[in-house]
């Protein structure tokens, strides 16, 4: 049994290392392991490396936002679930770096893990020559209220956004009230506190059409809040049949990706 550990524990350490470390010829896709510091502490997050053909210039840069069951500190499980599992997929075409931050165990991207994520963003920016003009931001569930609520902290900074399954206030009996979105959370109505903050930023908002989870009445508001206030591009996808799990569907819609990569901010 000990030989056996020591070989695992050796592999391990072995596929650590590789992560670690990404060839500047790579000739596919691949997620190598980082760490940030933040107020003294050390947080482990992923990037996604697109192949090399892809990183001449300024590659585009897409900020991921895991959801609740993706919390913790191993720093790899924040890729188990949504984009992380599209990229391995298509890890030979995908075009752009994907940031993979982690919210730390019983913490909300819109209260104490939304620095993390600006300061993993802002690291792979610098290491990977991100285009500052491409960053897109995305989430599912509790990332999707995370979506909403960065983007308001830091409105000039994204191109496009894709809130997948989340939303800007709790109004279910089961909610975690730290869900919502802080920047709009005292305004008469959110939603449209939201809206004025948002209006200028391409907006493509997915949810599953029978969520038990978060209500898809969350995106419909938000959709026609953004409408209202005059939004330049304020789209909506419902996926009639599906639950709470609506980011596998997102994530291969393929006309998404399509949009995202053709939005640069300010524009």
């Amino acid at each position: 049994m000990r030989s056996l550990a020591t070989a695992c524990l050796g592999l391990l350490l072995i596929l650590m290392t590789a992560c670690t470390t990404t060839s500047p010829m790579n000739p596919t896709g691949e997620f190598v392991a980082r760490e940030v510091a933040v107020d003294g502490k050390t947080y482990r997050y992923q990037v996604f490396v697109p192949a090399a053909r892809f990183r001449s210039g300024k590659p585009p840069v897409v900020l991921f936002l895991n959801g609740s069951g993706e919390r913790g500190s191993d720093g790899v499980k924040q890729t188990m679930a949504g984009l992380g599992p599209y990229l391995r997929q298509h890890a030979d075409t995908f075009p752009a770096v994907v940031v993979f931050p982690q919210a730390p165990d019983d913490t909300e991207w819109t209260e104490v893990a939304g620095p993390i994520a600006f300061a993993t963003l802002d690291a792979a920016m610098k290491e990977f020559n991100g285009d500052p003009d491409r960053v897109s931001l995305t989430g599912m569930s509790m990332g999707g209220y995370g979506t909403w609520e960065l983007a308001m902290q830091q409105p000039t900074r994204f191109a496009a956004l894709v809130p997948v399954c989340g939303g800007i206030t709790v109004d279910w009996t089961d909610a975690r009230p730290g869900l919502r979105a802080h920047s709009v959370g005292n305004a008469a109505d959110p939603f449209a506190a939201a809206a004025q903050r948002l209006k200028d930023i391409p907006v493509w908002i997915f949810h599953g059409g029978q969520d038990n989870v978060v209500p898809p009445s969350q995106s419909r508001r938000m959709e026609a809040a953004l409408k209202a206030a005059g939004a330049r591009d304020a789209r909506y996808t419902e996926f009639p049949d599906a639950n709470h799990n609506s980011w596998d569907a997102t994530y291969a819609y393929a006309p998404m990706w399509a949009w995202l990569f053709e939005q640069r901010r300010g524009r």
